[in-house]
């Protein structure tokens, strides 16, 4: 998927957020899909969490922002992606699981921003600790900065593992 240069039109604000979402999240997906099986569970790294365990974040990430947040919908276990204070990817949880637990997880924000106008504000809920629920543009301008820091992370964890180098 090529960047999404701002010099390239898009029909509102909300096609440039998908895009640059779909851009990170799709390059996340290929990078980790590039790496040896062996490499998605081991960390390079001394704060220990795996390039497996980051898409599970990142999955959850969407999960947290877009449903138990935006939706305000019952999400049974927000923070599934934990376990203590770490990032947990289960040994029973497959390779090829967690890809389509983020990809499904991306099509529906897809779906909720397509529906919803950027000036929305989210259901109250517990996702937002006591606080004003956010503007739908403002959870998107979270899950941008959030997807764009964990692929500069994954860039270096994967040049470390002899994957693929990022730009």
């Amino acid at each position: 998927m090529p960047f999404p240069s701002p010099t390239v039109p898009a029909a509102n604000r909300a096609e440039v957020f998908l895009g640059y979402l779909d851009f990170f999240r799709d390059s996340v997906l290929a990078k980790v899909s590039a790496l040896p099986e062996e490499e998605l569970r081991r960390s390079r790294l001394p704060s220990g969490w795996t390039p497996l365990e980051l898409l599970t974040h990142l999955r959850y990430v969407e999960l947290r922002w877009i449903e138990w947040g935006f939706q305000g919908r019952d999400v049974a276990q927000p923070w599934g992606d934990r376990r203590g204070d770490a990032w947990y990817v289960g040994p029973e949880e497959s390779v090829v699981d967690v890809l389509a637990a983020l990809r499904a997880q991306g099509a529906h924000t897809t779906a909720v921003v397509r529906a919803n106008d950027l000036t929305a504000v989210g259901a109250p809920g517990p996702r937002w600790d006591g606080a004003d629920p956010a503007t739908l543009e403002r959870v998107l301008f979270h899950l941008l900065q959030e997807y764009a820091r964990h692929l500069g992370h994954l860039d270096i964890v994967a040049e470390l593992a002899g994957g693929p180098v990022g730009k």
